[in-house]
């Protein structure tokens, strides 16, 4: 699970995209702060005589956030970069979950596959002795083909799940990101691993941990910080100038040089600008509506995954259950079939019946607790990751990137 988190390009690419939203809250950020400049001049003039001025100004400005703007914008901005983070996350829960649930099917696929190998070579010994029976006239030649087809009918399954194999273990070795030729999966099998048991009665403020519908709040908290940029944008914005510097000419170095000062205030007021006020107030307006209507269905959506894992888990144990009981009485069936064939007194179409009876029931048990194990998979990751009781929630983060406090 650790290569996967570590390898797996997909999440690189996420943590890559926290990095861009968070240098996007820094710009949106920086009008809360005052910007400085520096400015430097050299006038030369000839005649009489020459002359050269060199003027060094410090100039800073400042925008007065009278409406709240470039403090909506921050938090605007801050919202979304939260956002990504738990982007992130989720892509991080959803790695893990696939993680699992491959790594299970590869070893569901390798006990199909044994089992399939098994089963052949049980048929084979029954062939062996249909042959010997047939040698003394107690066994027909129908009975030697159709247990030969059978045979080749187990024999053709064995490649058809290496492949199936085989494709499951090129997946994972992209989704921790290595390359596919030569990868493999240690040696283990499915009853090995222990299945964690699943709380009763899980509270339904669990899913407030899924990183999907925090990054869906966080998106409608920016939203409606955009609104206030957008009804900022009506009033006036005043701006503050100061700049202080030192002057002097080359050819009076008699006097020291001249002081500069200049302080001044701008007010600008918007009157018409075709339109584009309104517009940008109307879109900021739909994508908060577009923002609560996703947030409340990322939240029924996170209901529905639980409903579907905890429905899937309780019929996937039931079935299991009595697959366990159908497998048992079939194996005993198969033994029982071959014996009383080997000493003549059961008929070959028995033999055949068991064997193909044993085959299904097996595999599909192998299937149901490679299912159950993904059932599992998929529950956690339905409740964002897992539970822990003494575990605190997060709180989203609205403060804006440029409070310093």
């Amino acid at each position: 699970m650790n290569l996967g988190l570590a390898g797996n390009f997909n999440l690189q690419a996420a943590s890559a995209r926290i990095a861009q939203a968070e240098g996007v809250a820094e710009v949106d950020g920086a009008p809360l702060w005052p910007s400085l400049n520096l400015v430097g001049t050299q006038d030369q003039s000839s005649g009489v005589k020459s002359s050269r001025t060199h003027q060094v100004l410090g100039q800073a400005t400042y925008e007065l956030d009278f409406w709240g703007k470039n403090r909506a914008a921050a938090a605007s901005g801050t919202a979304l970069a939260g956002a990504s983070v738990l982007d992130a996350d989720t892509v991080a829960i959803t790695l893990s979950a696939s993680v699992a649930d491959t790594y299970f099917q590869i070893l569901s696929l390798r006990e199909r596959v044994q089992f399939a190998e098994q089963i052949a070579g049980d048929a084979r010994h029954v062939l062996s002795l249909i042959e010997v029976r047939q040698a003394n006239g107690a066994a027909t030649d129908l009975q030697v083909q159709q247990q030969r087809t059978a045979v080749a009918t187990f024999d053709a399954t064995v490649p058809a799940l290496q492949q199936q194999m085989d494709v499951a273990t090129h997946a994972l070795a992209v989704l921790i990101g290595r390359s596919p030729e030569g990868f493999g999966v240690g040696a283990s099998d499915l009853g090995d691993l222990p299945l964690p048991e699943v709380r009763p009665d899980l509270p339904a403020t669990l899913l407030q941990r899924r990183p999907d519908i925090r990054a869906a709040e966080a998106r409608l908290i920016s939203a409606n910080f955009d609104i206030g940029v957008a009804r900022a944008a009506f009033f006036p914005s005043i701006s503050l100038t100061a700049a202080a510097g030192v002057g002097s000419r080359s050819l009076s170095h008699f006097f020291p040089p001249a002081t500069i000062t200049d302080l001044g205030a701008g007010l600008l007021q918007p009157l018409f600008q075709g339109g584009q006020l309104e517009g940008q107030l109307k879109v900021s307006r739909a994508r908060q509506v577009e923002m609560l209507a996703t947030y409340r269905q990322t939240v029924i959506a996170a209901f529905q995954d639980v409903e579907d894992a905890l429905s899937t888990l309780e019929h996937v144990r039931t079935q299991a259950a009595i697959e366990t009981t159908a497998e048992v009485a079939a194996h005993k069936a198969a033994d029982l079939a071959q014996l009383q064939y080997s000493l003549g007194s059961a008929d070959y179409l028995t033999v055949l019946s068991t064997e193909q009876t044993l085959f299904q029931t097996r595999d599909t048990l192998l299937q149901l607790q490679l299912q159950r194990l993904q059932a599992i998979v998929g529950l956690f990751r339905a409740l964002g990751g897992g539970f822990d009781a003494g575990a605190d929630l997060p709180i989203p983060q609205t403060k804006p990137s440029g409070d310093r406090s």
